[in-house]
């Protein structure tokens, strides 16, 4: 079976191409030869993947819906990416950028894609990246809610011409409901999914958050979102199975959104709202309950005395809990009184201060070295230096090194990244190919798959619709 996931990056309208706005994709003739090459090249590459023959169209940009395409383009779906032309993702330029002023963000959440420019303010375009769903297995999108709509291009315009297609909607709060119309920022939906509101210190008397919250330095409403788009998709190709085995039409909408996936991340707090009352606040550096857990201060490395050091300990299992208090020599607190988890957080002051006091007269090294040889599991705060550097990141190939350019001329450079995980038994997720240049597959993808003759393709560059950016 063959499944197919398009990628696109919306504009506003144009001229269709027939009477239902799609091109016919012509006849296999028609192709260049150096197109059929590269399939079947990209076809043994994934072979071996699970979504190997699936096409994903991606009409997303920035993070949430791009990172849902990333995942599936990792596990073997082709996915094609529609960005406008001459701009592109605006994750292109975001934060640091390399010596060709592009962002190495790009080259990751952009891997193993190919990027078509398609101007969707116009209708021509339009109508090419409906030939393109037409001919696709997922449509990834991550508009606000209506946009596609309005441009002809939604689910009810799309479904008559592809009844198997699996419609994927990444937005800030849903296809539906009063909030569905607001724009969707990670930042805003992680403060109204309650997930802010535990993160931060809390008041010594009430518990309740002091002063503002603290937001990790990543998008990470933004990710998770993705990360349960991918997964919803992987759903709905799995539920076309057993559809088709029915003779029903295959096709359905995957509707995720950053604020639902932010609370779905919330474990017990809404269980414990509802059962108890209880409204869960921050917790500072700890966790609410489970004692002890925390970072812990110790004194700086030597080689480099000016950087704080913390060590990470997790001793919550009682028999944990026990070698921790015998190997920093304070078995006084570890009698009947500090015997079960319930009785600890009665105690939590108490012990987080014995802890502390013990810690801070060593360096990280020293304690990890104290608490591993008691089977307590602890870890220093890493940066990425040392995430990168440490001996079991190189181990699990967790990063890789991905060539920028062009290899047969070796004109260009590597940059590491992380390997996407899961690791599944047998199957090489090597990345094959990092982020595109802008409009790299105008070539291959229209006159490849939607067999546009060259002189189509160059009227489409000559009025706009398609860029010309790259030769």
């Amino acid at each position: 079976m063959m499944y197919r996931i398009l990628s696109l990056h919306a504009h506003p309208k144009a001229r269709l191409a027939n009477k239902s706005g799609v091109y016919a994709r012509q006849s296999p003739e028609r192709r260049l030869s150096t197109h059929v090459d590269s399939d079947l090249q990209a076809l043994g590459q994934t072979k071996n993947l699970p979504l190997s023959g699936v096409r994903v169209l991606e009409l997303g940009q920035v993070i949430a819906g791009p990172f849902c395409g990333q995942l599936l383009g990792q596990y073997g779906a082709e996915v094609i990416k529609v960005e406008p032309p001459h701009v592109g993702d605006p994750i292109r330029v975001w934060r640091e950028l390399d010596v060709d002023g592009v962002s190495p963000w790009w080259r990751s959440i952009a891997r193993n894609k190919k990027s078509v420019t398609i101007d969707l303010r116009k209708e021509e375009g339009r109508a090419l990246v409906r030939s393109l769903a037409t001919h696709s297995d997922v449509l990834l999108e991550n508009f606000k809610p209506g946009t596609l709509e309005k441009w002809g291009l939604g689910p009810e315009d799309i479904k008559p011409l592809n009844p198997d297609l699996i419609f994927t909607r990444v937005s800030g709060y849903g296809q539906t409901g009063p909030w569905s119309a607001r724009p969707g920022y990670a930042a805003v939906c992680e403060a109204q999914s309650g997930f802010r509101y535990v993160n931060g210190q809390p008041d010594p008397e009430t518990g309740a958050l002091v002063g503002a919250p603290i937001r990790p330095n990543i998008s990470l409403g933004d990710s998770v979102a993705g990360l349960h788009a991918a997964f919803g998709t992987v759903l709905a190709l799995l539920a076309r199975n057993a559809k088709r085995a029915k003779g029903e039409p295959g096709g359905q909408m995957v509707d995720a959104s950053i604020f639902e996936s932010m609370v779905n991340l919330m474990e017990g707090v809404i269980p414990e709202y509802d059962r108890k009352g209880k409204i869960r606040g921050p917790s500072g550096s700890s966790i609410t309950g489970i004692v002890p857990t925390n970072a812990y201060p110790c004194l700086p490395a030597p080689d480099d005395p000016n950087a704080p050091a913390f060590v990470v300990l997790a001793a919550n299992a009682d028999s944990m809990y026990v070698r921790l208090m015998t190997a920093i020599g304070r078995l006084d607190l570890a009698g009947a009184a500090y015997a079960r988890n319930q009785h600890r957080v009665a105690r939590q002051a108490e012990i987080e201060a014995a802890i502390g006091a013990w810690t801070r007269t060593r360096t990280a090294e020293e304690v990890e070295e104290v608490l591993r040889a008691a089977d307590v599991p602890c870890g220093r705060v890493f940066s990425v230096k040392e995430v990168v550097e440490n001996p079991h990141t190189q181990a699990r190939g967790l990063v890789e090194e991905v060539w920028v350019g062009d290899e047969e001329r070796n004109d260009g450079w590597t940059v590491k990244m992380s390997r996407v995980a899961p690791v599944l038994e047998g199957v090489d997720t090597t990345t094959r190919w990092a982020g595109p240049e802008l409009g790299q597959h105008n070539h291959e993808v229209l006159c490849g798959e939607l067999g546009l003759s060259e002189e189509e393709l160059r009227g489409l560059q000559t009025r706009g619709v398609v860029g010309n950016e790259y030769v």
